[in-house]
């Protein structure tokens, strides 16, 4: 057993429990309190074991899920970036580069180059799987706030030119859950003035 490795894979998985402290704007879905990053990630990945079958082309589940799982883990150190804040947007992936060079570089090197690969390929969005995981990573809060009555959307203004454009990459991965997040989550909060026009 080398000691070293181990010594580093504990301490990553130690500083990773910082996760669960990241708060995020979109409310659980009984609208109680706002959901923190470690829970939307286990959503999402929960998400992806039920609706894979709606995934345009077919996808490698397992990493689709480890897309999901790893991909704001940087923001332990970057902070989350609200989907409508479009100045922090503006600085988030400098700030998320940063990030992830400090939280990888914890790792031994194989691994450090696993997680980075995986962290990019999500960012640059082209694969597959890094379609779908971003269509889970679109519709997770789009389904939220639908259910929580619209709260966060009403609570920053949020338009629907906005959610549009926050989604416009999002049918990549899965037209049809696109369409049933237009028709089911978007259109009646629109319709009851939840979202402005």
């Amino acid at each position: 057993m080398d000691q070293e490795r181990l010594e580093k894979q504990f301490a990553f998985c130690r500083e990773i429990d910082r996760e669960k402290q990241i708060g995020r704007q979109t409310y659980l879905a009984d609208g109680s309190r706002k959901e923190n990053d470690a829970e939307h990630a286990w959503h999402m990945a929960v998400m992806t074991l039920l609706l894979q079958e709606y995934s345009n082309e077919e996808i490698d589940v397992l990493r689709t899920i480890s897309l999901l799982l790893i991909h704001d883990l940087v923001e332990i150190y970057a902070g989350d970036t609200y989907a409508y804040d479009e100045t922090a947007k503006q600085s988030q992936r400098e700030r998320e580069e940063r990030a992830a060079d400090r939280l990888f570089g914890m790792l031994p090197e194989d691994q450090e180059q696993n997680m980075r690969a995986l962290w990019e390929e999500f960012e640059a969005e082209e694969t597959r799987e890094a379609k779908f995981a971003r269509t889970m990573d679109h519709l997770q809060p789009l389904m939220l706030n639908d259910a929580s009555g619209g709260k966060s959307w009403q609570e920053h203004g949020v338009r629907l030119n906005q959610i549009l454009q926050r989604n416009k990459r999002t049918a990549e991965g899965s037209e049809a859950l696109w369409k049933y997040a237009r028709e089911q989550f978007i259109e009646p909060n629109l319709e009851q003035g939840r979202i402005q026009r």
